[in-house]
């Protein structure tokens, strides 16, 4: 594979594999493993949704399936809370934000370029999911179906404790590149206990009458807020890995390796997307 890629450090059992792609611009040197899309898609851009050539999108999923050896299921993701059951007859395209199954060469599969995506299994490898969480879908609880919908197939037919579930959060724009207004702070007040300290207010804050005029804008810690929901959720700190909210995970800052929409679509039009997979071999 890219060694581009990044394959999670996580205490995953050894038959639960996982991996996220990078953009594979041939200035990797890696260019036979890169794709074949061309700027502003280059090169290994598996979103079919974005303006991108057909041709280049379905010779990039067929590299990457080809690579990871058994079967991405792609989503239409919209920024929802829907969570699909995986089997061998899902079709792509299947409306959902989030992912599980317990079958075999199955990967779920989430795709982005800003927004985080978030993968699970448990300690015995009992199944695999993904979630697409952006902001719209992290403060509606796109989290919480997921982990719902683990509790729900560990009832039916695997042992799944709580204490037993592992999370791995993958690069998503970071906490100095992603300014949002007022509304989305208010969203993330209302719905998740303790997100104030995740938000840091930027802008023309101006003295008016000797009160604090605020500018409305904030940047936001994504990945920090999806940590503080999964611990709300149960999960303890040593069940959470990936990403730190530290620089080298944000994809705005991070041109070489990652799509990033916040970043390239002003200036270029669009961006590409990368994917996260994760399946039981």
């Amino acid at each position: 594979m890219n060694p581009d890629w990044i394959i999670p450090n996580w205490p995953a059992p050894p038959h639960v594999k996982a991996v996220f792609t990078s953009r594979g611009i041939a200035q990797t040197g890696f260019a036979s493993k890169s794709g074949v899309s061309q700027p502003p898609y280059d090169a290994f851009n598996l979103g079919d949704h974005v303006g991108d050539d057909p041709n280049h999108v379905m010779a990039n999923r067929h590299m990457l399936q080809v690579l990871l050896g058994v079967k991405p299921i792609y989503l239409k993701q919209v920024h929802g809370t829907e969570v699909v059951t995986l089997s061998p007859k899902t079709p792509h395209g299947t409306v959902a934000d989030a992912c599980i199954t317990s079958e075999k060469k199955l990967a779920c599969t989430i795709m982005v370029a800003d927004c985080l995506p978030v993968l699970f299994t448990d300690l015995d490898g009992s199944f695999v999911a993904a979630a697409h969480a952006g902001w719209r879908g992290l403060a509606d609880g796109v989290l919480r179906q997921n982990i719902e919908s683990i509790h729900t197939l560990a009832g039916v037919n695997i042992a799944c404790e709580a204490t037993k579930i592992i999370a791995w959060l993958g690069p998503c724009i970071g906490a100095a590149a992603f300014e949002v207004g007022a509304e989305v702070k208010a969203a993330f007040a209302s719905k998740l206990v303790g997100s104030e300290p995740y938000f840091k207010a930027i802008g023309a804050n101006a003295s008016v009458n000797n009160s604090i005029m605020d500018s409305g804008k904030y940047l936001a810690d994504l990945a920090g807020l999806a940590r503080l929901q999964l611990k709300q959720l149960g999960l303890a700190d040593d069940q959470i890995f990936g990403n730190d909210s530290s620089l080298e995970w944000c994809t705005v800052n991070n041109p070489l390796r990652f799509f990033s929409h916040r970043r390239d679509a002003v200036k270029l039009g669009s961006s590409g997307r990368m994917a996260g997979c994760i399946w039981l071999d």
